[in-house]
């Protein structure tokens, strides 16, 4: 985010749904965190963005396997039940933009990227839900779409410590413009202070085995408080 233009960066909350309340670990704070953060952009003047994941309550256009309840509805995201709605304390306001998607990413087959462009955004601030399916794949396509990826690692969410981590650790590895902050940090970048963030050094710069995943997030983790790289 150094010497990034607020008028070209965007705050992009993925997927944080009602849905996410039945098995989303670390979901009130990443909440909490994202509530703290959509003040500040607000009262700033920088855009925000919501994706919504919906699966059709007709079953139509489902990804494969896609779970069912006896009725033959989708079992989550339902857009016959409301729990596609975005949780009631980072609800929208009229003028935000709510992308709807049908599949993980939230570049494919939705407007997003096209609202973007048309507001000159380059530089996305994108946390959300879940890290290792809708955010990973979201972050990797708005990648491949050339925006500066800024990752907010405690306003992201899996169902378990591991596969958030290890999530965490591959966009890491190969998203290679990737910064990694803490919401305290984002939070200064806006206000005009200074912040420290973890900076990608090159490709799979934070290799790690399942034995070392812990200790390796552990080390990304310090050095988004201390602006050090991940050696």
């Amino acid at each position: 985010m150094e010497n990034m233009d607020k008028q070209k960066t965007a705050l992009v909350l993925i997927d944080m749904q009602k849905e996410s309340q039945f098995g989303i670990d670390r979901l009130e704070s990443a909440t909490n965190n994202a509530a703290s953060l959509l003040r500040a952009f607000r009262h700033a003047g920088i855009p925000v963005y919501f994706t919504r994941h919906i699966n059709r309550g007709d079953a139509s256009g489902l990804s494969d396997k896609e779970p069912l309840d006896h009725n033959g509805e989708p079992v989550f995201y339902s857009s016959y039940k409301d729990n596609h709605e975005v949780l009631d304390a980072l609800k929208p306001e009229p003028d935000e933009p709510v992308v709807d998607k049908f599949r993980w990413s939230s570049f494919f087959q939705t407007t997003l990227h096209d609202q973007l462009q048309r507001d000159g955004i380059e530089n996305l601030v994108i946390g959300g839900f879940v890290t290792d399916g809708c955010l990973m794949t979201s972050v990797f396509d708005a990648y491949f779409y050339d925006y500066n990826i800024n990752l907010v690692e405690d306003m992201c969410g899996a169902s378990n410590e591991g596969a958030h981590m290890s999530a965490v650790l591959t966009m890491c590895n190969w998203i290679y413009n990737m910064s990694v902050f803490r919401t305290e940090e984002v939070l200064n970048w806006v206000e005009g202070r200074p912040y420290e963030a973890w900076h990608a050094a090159g490709p799979d710069t934070c290799q790690f085995t399942p034995e070392t995943l812990r200790e390796t997030y552990n080390r990304l983790i310090e050095s988004t408080k201390r602006g050090a790289l991940n050696k």
